[in-house]
């Protein structure tokens, strides 16, 4: 007897593969006469069609964590933040230090273009070299 359609139905109806149906023998019988969807759920509520458990690791399978651009915590190359931020901190200072010990225009423009290539690893350096002149 070839049950490969009622097989088809079944998996359908109860939305598993194939494979994972099983059959009765002693109910072969009623399930030969079976045509619809809901003859097949009646025949799976009374035990006469069994689903097989899913095996191997794929039923206790964790759901991934998100890692996205968005969700990552540290970024990798922060070079160009950190230029920046030490390029407004030193320029900042070289602006109240002109004004306060009235620094020539063209000194404090060589000083910005070191400021810029990064003479200055720090404020502390850029402090000495104008204590230095």
């Amino acid at each position: 007897m070839n049950l490969k359609k009622k097989k088809q139905l079944a998996a359908k109806t109860l939305n598993v593969g194939k494979d994972r149906i099983i059959f009765l023998k002693p109910r072969l019988n009623e399930i030969k006469d079976v045509i619809t969807k809901q003859d097949i759920r009646d025949l799976y509520a009374s035990g006469a069609i069994i689903l097989k458990e899913i095996k191997g690791r794929l039923k206790n399978k964790k759901p991934s964590k998100r890692r996205g651009a968005g969700k990552v915590g540290i970024k990798i190359n922060t070079r160009k933040r950190d230029y920046i931020i030490l390029t407004r901190k030193l320029r900042a200072y070289l602006k109240s230090a002109a004004k306060n010990q009235g620094l020539p225009k063209k000194a404090v423009e060589e000083l910005r273009k070191k400021i810029r290539n990064k003479y200055f690893k720090n404020k502390l350096q850029l402090k000495e070299h104008l204590a230095q002149k």
